[in-house]
């Protein structure tokens, strides 16, 4: 006789399909990890500068219009539809692909754009940490000229300043030492004739780049229990160092010239289409939106997580951290500008200028500029970190969840292995000529193959699997239905906006140049080739899934487009509708009854069950009349 499902306790029925069920992934172990996880995925490099350089560069405080429009029309849709399909399935970027298996080739182009930011984003985080070790003397290195790394065109400031008034200095033919310190001390470049010339290998920044991989392979060790530890000291000591800068900054002399110039409104320019997509741009990479980072956070939430109300403190908390930054970083340009008699728009710089030079130097202008530099250089490692924890989350949740039952139980040990290879790879960024090869990455890897990838999601989502079934999961997990400005932003805006990125991005498209050295042309070929294999990624998918169905061709396609048998809630108890009993090895008729037996009633989650129920019932009576 078969035992009724409701009489069978829930131990010996876990019992029994636990030989067959793979190790369980874990979930965020505090109620903060996944917010302070977010936030310090969000938050990173760019902020600091990138951000204050694109603001004046286009039109000042006019920028924020566009940026905070921007933010409203792609940012936050395109977060909520991440957070939203890694919470719904507890999956990663290539197992949550279940939702329509004919494009899985966008989860395998996800990770192949990962990997390779992964590789020169930790490079970053080794200059860092040279520049952090150099800060711990009581004379900064690249404080004066007379080293012998430095070349007769180097001219200290304090020459300018307290230089003879008689003999003017013409500047625009001399270079700072913290110029010199970076190229031909740092980056040993002049030992390179360029990207074909990588040179020999610079030990130094070899060893920080070990080190730097290290660190991350301890943080990341027991997945998110242990990244979600650290992210409590990471994602939030950089606010106590910015704050801190940005009160040194705003009281040095000067400062109100740097920020005046930072957000002095230019209106004129919001005519500008170029504004309007740098705006976009910004809130693009900035959000991290595509690199299968948030997905995977939060993938590892419980399934009736406000995602909704985390969505909103994130996305803000990223653009307000990004204004405060171009404080602190202007307000020490103004000062800067001053001290060496040049206009402002002569010392502001982005990107590793601004980080490894322009602000370096600063630091040397300031009484205790070795305390100063150490801050500014921690507050850097914590921010990229932060955002390194994610793309190797990424990674190796991504293939952990395709091989359940292989890698997770030894995924210490897999996590050990993707370093160590990534590290490898990464070894030519650490030669004389590194530069050129990250300047190559940097500019290719992300570029518009990820565009492809966000755009072919928002469309897969909306159109494939249906905007009405994707809003009735969110009802599902979240007790209510995203309003019209989601599903607006879902099915014409988002897409439209990006597609508009990625056209522009195509025709205003220019080589790689890093200072004055132009890339041939097989270094610019190599590039698009980065972003063209990651769009492969998806039609390869495509040829793979058709060839796993039967049928004719068009039989074929409808099936693999179709969601998988087992896709949905991970936990049988919040599967309801169409989801039922659909799990391998499930048994229940309802999950509502496994809910009321183990909790005693019905919640308001149960009361959501029965109206999706409802619902459903309807449309299908609808169908058939």
């Amino acid at each position: 006789p078969v035992t009724p499902e409701l009489l069978v306790s829930p131990s010996s029925q876990d019992r029994d399909l636990g030989s067959e069920c793979p190790e369980d992934r874990g979930n965020w172990t505090g109620r903060l990890d996944f917010l302070l996880s977010c936030i310090g995925y969000c938050v990173g490099l760019g902020n600091v500068w990138r951000f204050p350089y694109r603001a004046y560069t286009n039109g000042g405080g006019a920028f924020l219009v566009p940026y905070f429009i921007m933010l409203a029309i792609c940012g936050i849709p395109i977060f909520f539809m991440e957070l939203s399909l890694g919470q719904f399935s507890s999956l990663g970027p290539l197992a949550v692909w279940k939702i329509s298996p004919l494009f899985k080739g966008i989860g395998m182009g996800t990770i192949l754009i990962v990997s390779l930011v992964a590789i020169y984003y930790n490079m970053i985080i080794a200059y860092v940490l040279f520049y952090l070790f150099a800060s711990l003397t009581s004379d900064l290195p690249w404080q004066h000229c007379g080293n012998w790394w430095n070349t007769d065109l180097c001219l200290d400031h304090h020459v300018i300043k307290t230089g003879n008034t008689t003999f003017p200095v013409n500047i625009s033919n001399t270079v700072s030492p913290s110029e010199e310190y970076w190229s031909r001390y740092v980056l040993h470049i002049q030992g390179s004739s360029g990207i074909g010339d990588p040179g020999r290998i610079r030990w130094n920044l070899c060893l920080c780049l070990l080190l730097s991989w290290t660190i991350v392979y301890l943080c990341i060790l027991k997945g998110v229990k242990s990244s979600g530890k650290v992210v409590y000291f990471t994602a939030t000591f950089p606010y106590l160092i910015l704050v801190m800068l940005l009160i040194r900054g705003v009281t040095l002399e000067g400062a109100w010239k740097g920020i005046q110039f930072y957000l002095t409104p230019q209106f004129d320019h919001l005519l500008s289409s170029k504004v309007w997509i740098e705006a976009a741009l910004q809130i693009f990479y900035s959000l991290g939106v595509g690199f299968g980072g948030l997905l995977t956070f939060a993938s590892y939430n419980t399934f009736h997580q406000n995602i909704y109300r985390d969505t909103f403190i994130v996305t803000l908390g990223n653009a307000i951290t990004s204004i405060l930054a171009g404080f602190a970083i202007f307000s020490v340009l103004g000062y800067m500008s001053q001290e060496l008699g040049v206009p402002v728009n002569q010392v502001a710089k982005a990107g590793p200028g601004l980080a490894f030079v322009v602000y370096p130097q600063a630091m040397t202008m300031l009484p205790l500029s070795p305390f100063w530099s150490f801050l500014f250089f921690f507050m850097l490692l914590t921010l990229g970190l932060d955002s390194q924890f994610a793309f190797m989350e990424t990674i190796v949740t991504a293939v952990t969840d395709e091989f359940p039952y292989y890698l997770r139980p030894k995924k210490a040990s897999f996590s050990a292995v993707i370093c160590i290879a990534l590290f490898l790879m990464g070894l030519i960024l650490t030669t004389e000529g590194g530069m050129y090869w990250l300047v190559l990455l940097d500019d290719y890897s992300a570029g518009f193959g990820l565009m492809v990838v966000v755009i072919t999601t928002c469309l897969v989502v909306t159109r494939v699997y249906g905007m009405k079934r994707f809003c009735r999961d969110i009802h599902m997990m979240l007790g209510f239905k995203p309003g019209p400005y989601f599903r607006a932003c879902w099915m014409v805006l988002s897409p439209a906006t990006m597609m508009a990125l990625l056209v522009y991005n195509i025709i205003k498209y220019q080589p790689s140049e890093y200072g004055s050295y132009r890339f041939p042309g097989w270094a610019e070929v190599l590039g698009i080739l980065m972003g063209v294999f990651s769009c492969l990624m998806i039609p390869v998918g495509m040829v793979v899934a058709v060839l796993r169905e039967e049928g004719t061709l068009w039989e074929r396609v409808q099936q693999a487009s179709r969601p998988a048998m087992d896709w949905g809630p991970s936990l049988e108890e919040n599967r309801t509708g169409m989801y039922v009993a659909s799990l391998a090895g499930s048994q229940s008729p309802k999950p509502l009854m496994v809910h009321m037996r183990k909790y005693g009633g019905i919640t308001s989650y149960e009361n959501t069950a029965i109206e999706v129920d409802r619902e459903m019932e309807e449309e299908e009576e609808e169908s058939m009349m």
